[in-house]
């Protein structure tokens, strides 16, 4: 394993110096290796907690990501591939990329939408999606992405929220081998929605569609009408880029917007830092272009670079768990960039499936969504990696625009540590502190937070200020507060211990579930773990424990002993678990999060709510049935 964990540092170490010695001179160096239409006067104005970056300067992010490459080489190298399920692949150049996103611009443009107007956009993993997103951005139109899982109530409050006039969508998207109906959810939103205007259809299928006159519009026959130019809007620095709603499991989802100056510089440099992406790179980022990760590490960053990405539409495990190792193979893939729940569930399956694919174009593996326990990054070291390619495990959020903290095998990579997220990037004031605001000591769990504005940051709530106040810089004084646990150790390495929010409270004491996941998930025998609590009238909640057993392993009260053995051991018997469930799947969202309040809702005998982002159907039946039969087993006991 040495061969990926020692690295020289100090590249690493001359930027963060750097950048804490003079920070507005560090992020000038930065935003110069863009091509701005008009140079800022002024690199930052802060007034706490509001930032803007780059302020007059003028630019265009659809301009940035397509025309200027169209002036090089890369005019017909390939931009972006797409492939469904069933196969079915397109492949684009920048160059018919760039017609692609003109005509989608003229086609908006024809529909009257004009600068700072808002576009939502409910579409599937298709090459359309990232199309519209830069073509809205090329008129100075915001764009609202709202994930296709999503439900109808889900897609109405994010149109209402913006007061939308335009929606665009697709007749159904391909999961699992199944349409799904987008057309006719969006329809249901539509009822409660009565700003939008127009609806632009993408058929997909030759499936019948209800078709609402003089509202619902056709993309393919639209798009005939459709000019080949449209010249890219010169944006001011503080314009909007877009607006994304982070979907909280309570409260008004919040609509986070992020700029297109300082989030523009902030995600060309950090995924050149993180990644070394450049435009030799093949780049495979597994999200749904729905979520933030799909925004940056999809669509714009990539394309910054002058990158090839993919673009795959469908299940990680259908229609065979080998589906994403053919895909790696076929397209030589150089980056990959996944969550540790997907991980997880390959490992389940166990190695023979991988062996079977040449995977050698691998240069650099990327964890995001959550955090990865040392066992399975070992595990993705070994057995995706070959023990030859990096791993950055990288943190940040929807809010943060951009990873945060993450090793840099772009400038030299930092000694690596399975399971550490290592240390923030240059320009990135981290630290983990105590519930008065102080910087705790080595190997003591606290809160993260940040220090310094960094050009990546939201500029704030969609309309709604005094909340962004409240949430994100209200419990500590002049620090962006993470909502995440962390720990720091002796080398200033960050661990991350999942969010604050999602803490068990066990006779007095404060767990949080990523901690006993990360326990549970030690055992030699269990490939994934959910943790939820259950309410004690003594205690305040109980530990319950669903676990997946790997391939080979068969429930037994054995491999439950063994479960709380090691639980006790990694954090102590405070955290013993009261039940341990061992199920075949958990229910996970189509972005690969377990679904732990539907887990909760069954062991309390609750109506599970909304499914629409559930991925299969089936685990939810087979929790259930697995809980009757312990309760079952009680009562006979």
């Amino acid at each position: 394993m040495e061969k990926v964990k020692f690295y020289p540092v100090k590249g690493y170490i001359d930027l963060q110096k750097n950048a804490a010695s003079n920070i507005e001179g560090f992020w000038k160096k930065e935003a110069a290796k863009l091509d701005w239409f008009k140079c800022w006067d002024k690199i930052l104005e802060w007034e706490e907690p509001f930032a803007k970056w780059f302020v007059g300067g003028m630019l265009n992010a659809s301009y940035l990501c397509i025309d200027k490459h169209l002036h090089s080489w890369h005019k017909n190298k390939v931009a972006l591939y797409w492939e469904d399920e069933k196969g079915n692949t397109k492949a684009f150049s920048y160059f018919q990329l760039y017609r692609e996103v003109n005509r989608f611009a003229s086609m908006l443009k024809n529909l009257g939408v004009k600068k700072g107007d808002r576009v939502v956009l409910y579409l599937p993993m298709i090459p359309e999606l990232p199309i519209a997103m830069l073509a809205t951005a090329r008129i100075g139109a915001i764009h609202t992405v709202v994930f296709s899982g999503f439900s109808s109530h889900a897609l109405a409050d994010r149109i209402n929220d913006t007061s939308a006039e335009v929606l665009i969508t697709a007749d159904f998207g391909i999961r699992r081998g199944k349409y799904i109906p987008l057309k006719e959810i969006a329809d249901e939103a539509l009822k409660t929605t009565p700003t939008i205007d127009k609806v632009v259809v993408i058929r997909r299928t030759r499936e019948s569609i209800n078709i609402e006159p003089g509202r619902d519009l056709l993309y393919h026959e639209l798009i005939k009408d459709a000019g080949d130019y449209v010249e890219p809007e010169p944006l001011e620095s503080t314009h909007p880029l877009y607006i994304l709603y982070t979907s909280g499991t309570t409260g008004k989802p919040k609509g986070v917007v992020h700029s297109t100056g300082g989030y523009l510089v902030y995600n060309y440099a950090t995924y050149k830092w993180v990644f070394n992406i450049s435009d030799e790179s093949v780049y495979w980022c597994t999200a749904d272009v729905g979520w933030v990760t799909g925004h940056s590490s999809i669509v714009y960053a990539p394309l910054l670079h002058g990158a090839t990405v993919l673009m795959y539409e469908g299940a990680p495990d259908y229609p065979s768990p080998d589906r994403w190792w053919e895909i790696i193979e076929k397209y030589g893939v150089t980056i990959f960039y996944t969550s540790p729940t997907a991980i997880r569930m390959f490992m389940r399956y166990g190695e023979e499936r991988i062996k079977r694919y040449d995977l050698s174009s691998l240069k650099i593996l990327g964890s995001v969504g959550e955090v990865i326990n040392p066992e399975v990054w070992e595990w993705y070291c070994e057995h995706i990696g070959a023990e030859r390619c990096p791993i950055v495990d990288t943190w940040w959020q929807t809010e943060t625009g951009g990873i945060m903290i993450s090793p840099v095998p772009g400038l030299e990579l930092v000694p690596l540590k399975p399971g550490s997220a290592t240390l923030p990037l240059p320009g990135i004031d981290a630290e983990v502190v105590d519930e008065e605001g102080n910087p705790v000591g080595t190997g003591i769990k606290g809160y993260l937070v940040i220090r310094k504005p960094w050009p990546g940051m939201l500029m704030g709530l969609y309309k709604d200020p005094e909340r962004y106040k409240m949430v994100y810089w209200s419990k500590f004084k002049g620090m962006y507060y993470t909502g995440d646990y962390a720990i720091k150790d002796e080398d200033g390495y960050f661990w991350l211990l999942g969010r604050a929010d999602e803490v068990l409270k066990i006779a007095g004491h404060r767990l949080g579930t990523a901690e006993i996941e990360g326990a549970v998930v030690k055992t030699p025998f269990v490939a994934e773990a959910a943790v939820i609590g259950k309410p004690d009238p003594i205690k305040g909640e109980n530990i319950v424990i669903f676990a997946i057993l790997k391939e080979g392993y068969e429930p037994s009260d054995d491999l439950k002993k063994e479960i709380i053995k090691e639980v006790r051991k990694q954090i102590g018997a405070i955290a013993t678990p009261q039940e341990i469930h061992f199920v075949e799947k958990l229910p996970k969202t189509r972005s690969g999060k377990i679904m732990r309040r539907v887990l909760k809702t069954i062991i309390m005998d609750k109506p599970v709510g909304d499914l629409t982002t559930l991925e299969d159907e089936a685990s939810i039946e087979e929790v259930k049935a697995v809980y009757e039969e312990f309760k079952q087993m009680m009562k006979e006991a």
